[in-house]
């Protein structure tokens, strides 16, 4: 580990304090900045090329390098994984997902996942909307925020930056599309190449907060037949653990992907999304308490 584990138990303790009382920014947040930039970078050098991808991607990438030289202070680093972090957001988001359901309000439940999904929503049923949502609340959970917690921990807020980076180009040109699919191929292998290690460390903390045996057993036996490698861990082993099902087609802009069914009990619910919200955060929380035992066995070995 890089960083002192002590001193990563200290800043990963208040950005995640920071993270929950005061939430996502509402205006000015870096990564909004940070898609603008992207959107501008891909509207001057798309091409439906792997190359001008790759390209497009380290030019993304720049404004990471002050951080490489800039002093570690406390206080700056609190400051930046706290706003890199999304787990009150991701919460609120599928909370309010939860919520218009449970209160029979589908058009409302499509419209408030259609803000955290990329695929089209206007015509999901409950089930699919239920299914989306907590595919993205335990998807996100590792991405924006174990994922984060992990590499800063490794790489300080390099680390953190370089993940979240990674993670939002993804999002934006991860797609199988026409557009996508070749000008978005460093992004998407740069997210699957950094999230191979924090994915199953989530995976493991999902597994620890539920019904272990068949979490485990639901990693073992579905993550293989997902598209991603990363994410059908997470996803898989997390319905395992909350012992729930969920998976099914799903419909994305220019392509329609069957996505297997994902693990065991008896199919998701609208209230199974709070729960999925937090099995998220006792996974930072288990994190937390592992970086406070490797600072501990430190200073008495």
């Amino acid at each position: 580990m890089w960083l002192d584990p002590l001193y990563c138990a200290a800043i990963v303790a208040l950005a995640l304090v920071l993270d929950r009382v005061l939430g996502e920014m509402t205006r000015f947040h870096p990564l909004v900045g940070l898609g603008r930039y992207a959107g501008w970078v891909k509207r001057i050098f798309w091409r439906p090329t792997k190359a001008r991808g790759v390209v497009a991607v380290i030019l993304v990438l720049l404004p990471i390098l002050p951080f490489l030289l800039a002093p570690r202070l406390w206080w700056l680093d609190v400051l930046i994984l706290y706003l890199v972090i999304g787990g009150r957001s991701l919460s609120e988001h599928g909370n309010a997902v939860s919520q218009a359901l449970m209160q029979g309000d589908l058009p409302l439940a499509r419209k408030k996942i259609g803000m955290i999904v990329s695929r089209k929503t206007d015509n999901l049923t409950e089930q699919q909307v239920v299914n989306a949502t907590l595919e993205s609340v335990l998807e996100n959970g590792n991405d924006a925020l174990f994922g984060a917690l992990f590499w800063f921990c490794i790489a300080g807020i390099p680390g953190a930056l370089l993940y979240r980076f990674s993670n939002t180009l993804d999002a934006m040109w991860g797609y199988k599309n026409e557009t996508f699919i070749n000008f978005g191929w460093g992004a998407a292998k740069l997210d699957d190449l950094l999230n191979y290690i924090p994915a199953r460390l989530c995976a493991l903390a999902y597994a620890l907060g539920g019904n272990s045996s068949l979490a485990l057993n639901c990693w073992r036996e579905q993550a293989p037949k997902c598209a991603s490698p990363n994410g059908g861990v997470v996803m898989a082993t997390g319905a395992g653990s909350l012992n729930i099902t969920m998976g099914g087609a799903a419909e994305y802009e220019g392509y329609r992907c069957d996505k297997p069914v994902l693990g065991a009990g008896r199919p998701a619910q609208a209230s199974d999304i709070p729960r999925a919200s937090r099995l998220v955060w006792l996974s930072a929380v288990y994190w937390l308490a592992l970086l406070l035992i490797f600072a501990l066995v430190e200073r008495v070995l």
